[in-house]
């Protein structure tokens, strides 16, 4: 799907400011409210937005620890494994992948013998035969979409978006740093 620079600017906005209202946006932009909403309508039938609602902080929810747990999976049971994953919370992200290992998880945990549980836990799943768990220490780049829409979105136009200026710093867990 092209993402063409009203898309970016729409796109932008929305990560900005999530909480204005479609009325405000077609202000921003200069745009009807009809034409903003039937672009909304498609970036979502298209799947680039994927959703909307709060992003939320682990650390301000009492689990500032976040690991990166590699699982390697008997040959066979990669299915029952990710499923059983699902059932555990502290996993707040899987993705099957290449390299070392079967699985890679994003992991938080209230402190390090916590973390050290979850991951006795994972062990302990049927069809798991080893793991190995890396910490993180700090972020040192925030989830971020900003910087790729408005890349594709300079793609498409054949330059980068009019009106673009440089990206705010989003803080950890803020609008611009979730956009899932």
């Amino acid at each position: 799907m092209a993402v063409d620079e009203l898309d970016t600017r729409i796109l932008r906005l929305l990560l900005e400011q999530p909480r204005t209202s479609l009325r405000e946006y077609a202000r921003l932009l200069g745009i009807a409210r009809g034409t903003l909403q039937a672009r909304i309508d498609r970036l979502e039938r298209d799947g680039v937005i994927t959703g909307t609602g709060p992003f939320l902080s682990p650390a301000a929810l009492g689990h500032p620890v976040l690991a990166f747990v590699h699982i390697e999976v008997t040959q066979g049971h990669l299915d029952e494994v990710g499923d059983a994953l699902a059932a555990v919370p502290e996993i707040i992200e899987a993705h099957s992948i290449t390299g070392g290992g079967d699985l890679l998880t994003r992991v938080v945990a209230r402190d390090n013998g916590h973390l050290e549980d979850v991951v006795q836990r994972l062990i302990q799943l049927p069809g798991v035969v080893r793991t190995r768990t890396e910490m993180a220490l700090r972020e040192r780049v925030p989830h971020r979409l900003l910087p790729l829409v408005e890349s594709v979105g300079g793609a498409a136009s054949g330059s980068t978006a009019s009106g673009s200026t440089a990206s705010p710093t989003p803080t950890p867990g803020g609008p611009a740093a979730g956009g899932r």
